[in-house]
């Protein structure tokens, strides 16, 4: 077969969709003033699909110039560039149709045209065009870091890629100087998350280096953030502090004596640990102690407690033969990974250590390679990189993310597993890599999932870790699979799936706050609710933790509170944090936990108690989103306890003014 086949196939379609937009340009350019509205639809049409396409951005911003003429932003908001306000560009992306979108991203290219001085419109400049397009890189960062969320992957399906397009192609064009301070404060947002993939982060905190270096831009009191962010790629040790290379750095260390090797191993572990970035060079230096024998500077180089250290020294060679095999410059995010593991205590269940021995010498099948390669490449062997994924997600269970995917339930079970049932997810990723094939039971019956066809994870997962891309297309598939089984029960599939598809220690009582039948809110929601404040709040349980963590739906809503969809998350534990307010902690498998849910409901990911990874809400404020959780059948002693009626007043308020505006129970 001609591996040059589908690029040829894509680069053809590019092409004939080119030819159909300017021929549908043409037609606008030609019609009279009030016949123009019937034109301005397919070219916006044409042009949304050339968004998604690749190098479409690039073909747009030619045609910018000519669309801006041929009059399409004539009778819309976007009709007079001059009078435009950065501020108004987010809501329109988040909450937008699909076609004002695209009016949106034709506009951001016809005033970079402006900007560069190839385009020219009536009342607005060179220099205002410029500062308008800094204002909306500024305002929206999320697109630069290709953090998808539910309410993009809902309403814009493949023009959400284009649109993470149009803001890289912007920047590469604007430059990062005018928005550092703020592009610096994104960043530690997001690493404040500790999430796995952090290839997106590295390139920003790239181009801040680059730019810096050059001696433009004015960042103020982030210059701080920006040092620290640079030094923990680039120059986290003294050895290395001038950035020399590979190369200069290993032969800098055959001449150190041990205290200074010692120093370089605490410089490595603080860097990584402040920060969540791990250094080539920290991979680098833990090759270079194995290779001569200095491997008592790794727990140092890893920065562990006691409890790791323990953990290294009981599973030293497994632990050593991990680093000689996974750990690599091209790998390096994988160390921070590896200190989580040793730190998590998890090598002391018997079955992980023979597992990841196995994993260690386990050969990934064609089609495993292949997906593999497609996403990161050959720099090192699929193997390899699956290995470091592995290592990656046992050590970081909060940190798996489902990338621009609608398959946030595979991506809560693995994190569930790592979490929970770290060995069974081994036993997953062994049959996934082998034989392209996972077998799990539903009410009995074996489900294969290579005899099945393919769920919503139609493609490979490009931009998720290296176990997501090889387990969630089988994931995807068994889970549907488990969802036709339960076709014709009258009630939420969940309540059979969830406990099959997770493990056993899933609740087998299940509460939903919506009647299936009809969707509307259920008449007796205050009683769902008093069920979720005796199953899972201190102060009316009888103060039981939250033992196992518990997959719950929840029911997205947008900054405006509208209803996006339903969306699963993983209820972790409930605490009062350092404020005295009872918080609900969760897993959210988006890439970024923090969101503005509507109506002053704004989720946290730091600042108030939370751990690496975890999202929280003040307990009312995650009821009033919640629609599914499930529970133990064991009774409480809790009946005596009184519940807050007056705040289940307040729940429902919030509910009823946002995901269920439109539910309301007597509402035809």
């Amino acid at each position: 077969m001609n591996a040059n086949a589908e690029p040829a196939a894509t680069n053809e379609q590019t092409r004939l969709l080119q030819e159909k937009l300017e021929h549908a340009i043409g037609q606008l350019e030609q019609a009279s003033s009030f016949a123009r509205l019937n034109f301005q639809s397919p070219v916006l049409e044409l042009a949304g699909r050339m968004l998604a396409q690749p190098g479409g951005i690039q073909q747009l911003y030619a045609l910018a110039p000519r669309l801006d003429d041929a009059e399409l932003f004539d009778g819309t908001d976007w009709a007079e560039p001059g009078a435009l306000l950065p501020s108004l560009v987010h809501n329109t992306l988040e909450q937008g149709s699909k076609s004002l979108v695209i009016l949106e991203c034709l506009s951001e290219l016809r005033l970079l045209a402006i900007a560069k001085g190839v385009h020219k419109h009536e009342g607005i400049s060179v220099e205002q065009a410029r500062h308008f397009l800094t204002q909306v890189l500024a305002l929206n960062l999320s697109y630069q870091f290709g953090l998808a969320n539910e309410t993009q992957r809902t309403r814009l399906g493949r023009l959400g890629d284009g649109l993470q397009a149009l803001f890289r192609y912007l920047l590469e064009h604007i430059g990062f100087e005018n928005i550092l301070g703020s592009l610096i404060e994104e960043i530690w947002r997001i690493l404040a998350q500790r999430p796995i993939q952090v290839d997106g982060v590295k390139t920003m905190v790239t181009q801040i280096a680059l730019t810096l270096t050059e001696g433009v831009g004015n960042i103020g009191e982030a210059l701080l953030g920006s040092d620290r962010l640079i030094s923990a790629l680039f120059s986290p040790t003294q050895g290395c502090l001038d950035d020399p290379g590979m190369e200069v750095y290993l032969l800098r260390l055959e001449v150190m004596d041990f205290p200074t090797l010692q120093r370089e191993a605490y410089g490595f572990s603080r860097a990584m640990l402040d920060v969540g970035l791990v250094s080539d060079y920290h991979a680098g230096y833990l090759r270079w102690l194995l290779q001569h024998e200095q491997s008592q500077l790794i727990p140092d180089a890893l920065g562990l407690s006691s409890t790791g250290l323990d953990a290294l020294r009981t599973y030293q060679d497994l632990i050593h033969k991990l680093i000689e095999e996974a750990i690599h410059p091209q790998t390096a995010q994988t160390v921070y990974g590896l200190a989580m593991l040793l730190e998590r205590g998890i090598l002391y269940s018997p079955p992980i250590a023979p597992g990841l021995w196995r994993q260690l010498n386990l050969q990934p099948s064609a089609q495993a390679k292949t997906a593999l390669q497609t996403a990161y490449g050959d720099e090192v062997t699929p193997r390899v990189r699956l290995l470091a994924g592995v290592i990656s997600v046992l050590g970081q269970p909060l940190g798996v993310g489902q990338g621009n995917n609608p398959t946030c339930q595979s991506a809560r079970a693995i994190s569930m597993w790592s979490y929970n049932d770290p060995d069974f997810l081994l036993h997953l990723i062994a049959q996934a890599a082998r034989f392209d094939n996972i077998q799990m039971n539903f009410e009995g019956q074996l489900i294969a999932s290579a005899e099945l066809p393919p769920g919503l994870a139609s493609d490979i997962p490009l931009d998720t870790d290296p176990v997501s891309i090889v387990l969630v297309p089988h994931l995807d598939r068994v889970y549907h699979a488990m969802g036709e089984a339960c076709v014709g029960r009258g009630e939420d599939p969940h309540r059979w799936i969830n406990p099959e598809f997770h493990g056993w220690w899933v609740g087998r009582e299940f509460f939903i706050a919506v009647d299936v039948a009809t969707g509307k809110m259920k008449q007796d929601y205050t009683h769902y609710l008093a069920q979720f404040y005796r199953s899972y709040h201190p102060l009316y349980n009888g103060n039981q933790p939250v033992i196992h963590p518990q997959p719950a739906g929840i029911a997205v809503t947008d900054s405006n509170a509208q209803f996006v969809g339903w969306h699963a998350i993983t209820l972790l534990r409930v605490a009062l944090d350092q404020g005295e307010v009872m918080r609900v902690y969760f897993y959210n498998p988006n890439n970024d936990s923090g969101q503005d849910w509507g109506n002053g409901v704004v989720v946290s990911t730091h600042g108030h108690g939370e751990r690496f990874g975890e999202a929280s809400l003040p307990f009312p404020e995650l009821a009033s989103r919640l629609y599914i959780f499930h529970d133990e059948s064991i009774p409480m002693q809790t009946d005596m306890i009184e519940l807050p009626t007056e705040e289940f007043d307040q729940v429902q308020d919030m509910a009823l003014k946002s995901w269920a505006a439109l539910r309301h129970p007597t509402v035809a």
